[in-house]
């Protein structure tokens, strides 16, 4: 297997795993802040910011991978990994309560 098709593995599955960890967190935040009336109403908008998460973080793992990967594919997966978890910290950052913190 080449690191090209490697990349076609691991890009999409990273970046969805990206998405489900960011749209979990973001979940707990909001249950622990009382937002939204219950866990349905807020089903919609996580699922939306999950989607668009795993989108994003999808395209930052294939171009990492991608063109990092063919010299060196342990720094690509470092990048990766360092990259993902910046998105998740800014994505849990600026949703976590979106009337302001109160709790």
């Amino acid at each position: 297997m080449t690191r090209g098709q490697l990349g076609c593995v691991i890009a999409p599955l990273a970046g969805l795993g990206t998405g489900v960890l960011g749209a979990v967190l973001l979940n707990t935040a909001w249950r622990a802040c009382d937002v939204g009336v219950n866990g349905a109403a807020n089903g919609l908008a996580l699922l939306f910011y999950g989607a668009l998460l795993a989108l994003l973080a999808t395209a930052w793992w294939g171009v990492l991978v991608a063109y990092v990967g063919r010299w060196n594919l342990a720094a690509a997966l470092l990048g990766g990994l360092a990259g993902a978890a910046v998105m998740v910290w800014v994505f849990v950052a600026l949703l976590q309560v979106p009337d302001g913190y109160r709790c």
